[in-house]
């Protein structure tokens, strides 16, 4: 049945001389979420046996499908088995991408992957080139599966003890997927409150470690996982890939260096824990804001410094061709190098004798730029919209943008308008600003062969 299902999508639509790869990817996501919206909304998928409205519904599908795990219902108090069950199957073909699941219908099925399907695979895992894609994406498929379960087998340490052996091992599997794909969606609910996420194991190195743990390896993008594997040894590493685990290593200690400095006294957050309580949660902060979604602590407690660094830390977010949303960390690299470079005086960015691209540093400058419209414009209206201040508008917005899932506790409150705009900054952090632009503005594109006059204006 999935077989034939997978053919007919690779034959009349993956193929399809009307649909260009980028655009497909968007239109998958949208099909998802348009699935999800429809099963959430059935009786059958809530606790009470009544439908929670489309609303809702589209909202979680939103959340679940684009991998950021903002909630206006709290998932284990409002959701059926069944409803969860949806939300984790949401996450799993949210975070592999849809593309990556037809995939891995037709290698199980011993299909040839055509052009078509491996351009879509390149979109999707943000490659830059064919080569060996299939073999980028089989590996991924079995690194994933690995992560999760042996995530979930860690985590089951904590919770069937907790919960028994059946709900146990379910809350275990749906956190390791939710972690792994940096969801950041949890079934906590009906221990330690609605919305509560991973409050109750604050003083749980285990869980809060394995947690950290999924999250950061989903985070580093399915090339680095290749990478690593086919060069098992620093110097035989490529560019990207250094730069990837160097930048991400740097933000999560420095990151948790700064929260544990600008919390250690408040009695909202990290204040009333011990010294190991405190290097631990804060740890966790840092590692969560990479587009996780979980807290240990009250987001709306922190101070107003831990607030905007959570914000820019959000909208970094992860690596290329991750689970992870945010403009991602090397194209922040590339921003630093392009002021580096301009302060220099230099036309060209030179790193270790390679020069990179003018096209890439462009296409970097165009993402920050865009992604830095869509916050400050999102943050205005809501807090036009909501009694909040702008600081915690701006808070809700990048969590959506990035796709984080951390609150400051407004977004259950807010008014529909304002949660419809969060849907929509979920999927355009999701689907990327990049490849959204390329797939519905159809820009004409210049010949290369054409050079105009040049001319000149004063900047500064």
């Amino acid at each position: 049945m999935l077989e034939r299902i997978a053919g007919f999508i690779r034959d009349h639509f993956i193929r399809s001389r009307h649909l260009n790869a980028t655009r497909l990817v968007a239109g998958s996501f949208a099909v998802i979420i348009l699935a999800g919206t429809l099963l959430l909304s059935l009786p059958i998928a809530s606790r009470s046996g009544e439908s929670q409205g489309l609303f809702t519904a589209f909202f979680t599908a939103t959340s679940a499908t684009c991998v950021t795990g903002l909630v206006v219902a709290d998932t284990f108090l409002t959701w059926s088995l069944f409803g969860q069950a949806v939300i984790l199957m949401l996450i799993q073909l949210g975070g592999l991408g849809f593309m990556t699941v037809i995939t891995l219908i037709s290698l199980a099925a011993h299909r040839r992957i055509g052009l078509s399907e491996r351009l879509i695979m390149v979109s999707t895992l943000n490659l830059n080139d064919l080569d060996g894609v299939v073999r980028v994406v089989r590996h991924a498929l079995i690194g994933t599966a690995f992560f999760e379960l042996a995530g979930a087998a860690l985590l089951s340490i904590r919770m069937i003890p907790k919960y028994g052996f059946v709900r146990g091992m379910w809350h275990a599997l749906f956190h390791g997927v939710s972690a792994f794909c940096n969801a950041g969606f949890d079934l906590q609910g009906g221990d330690t409150g609605a919305f509560s996420s991973l409050v109750g194991f604050q003083d749980d190195p285990l869980t809060l470690l394995t947690t950290a743990a999924l999250v950061v390896i989903g985070g580093l993008g399915f090339f680095v996982w290749e990478d690593l594997w086919n060069n098992r040894s620093w110097k035989k590493l490529t560019i990207y890939s250094r730069l990837v685990l160097t930048l991400t290593a740097a933000l999560t200690l420095g990151g948790a260096l700064f929260f544990l400095g600008t919390e250690w006294s408040n009695p909202g957050t990290l204040g009333p824990m011990g010294v190991g309580e405190k290097c631990l949660n804060a740890f966790f902060q840092s590692a969560t804001l990479r587009t996780a979604g979980f807290n240990v602590i009250d987001q709306g407690a922190m101070t107003d410094n831990s607030l905007v660094m959570s914000c820019i830390f959000m909208l970094i977010g992860g690596s290329s061709g991750s689970t992870a949303g945010g403009v991602k960390t090397v194209t922040v690299w590339v921003l630093a190098m392009v002021v580096i470079s301009g302060l220099r005086g230099r036309e060209n960015i030179v790193f270790r004798s390679r020069t990179l691209p003018g096209r890439r540093a462009m296409n970097a400058v165009t993402l920050f730029l865009m992604v830095t419209f869509l916050f400050v414009t999102g943050s205005m209206l809501i807090s036009l919209t909501h009694e909040a201040t702008f600081l915690q508008a701006a808070f809700e917005t990048a969590s959506a943008l990035g796709t984080v899932g951390l609150t400051t506790g407004i977004t259950p409150t807010l008014a529909r308008p304002a949660q419809a705009l969060l849907a929509a900054m979920m999927y355009a952090g999701r689907v990327g600003i990049l490849s959204f632009s390329i797939a519905f503005l159809n820009r004409r594109k210049d010949s290369l062969n054409i050079r105009y006059p040049e001319f000149s204006i004063m900047i500064g």
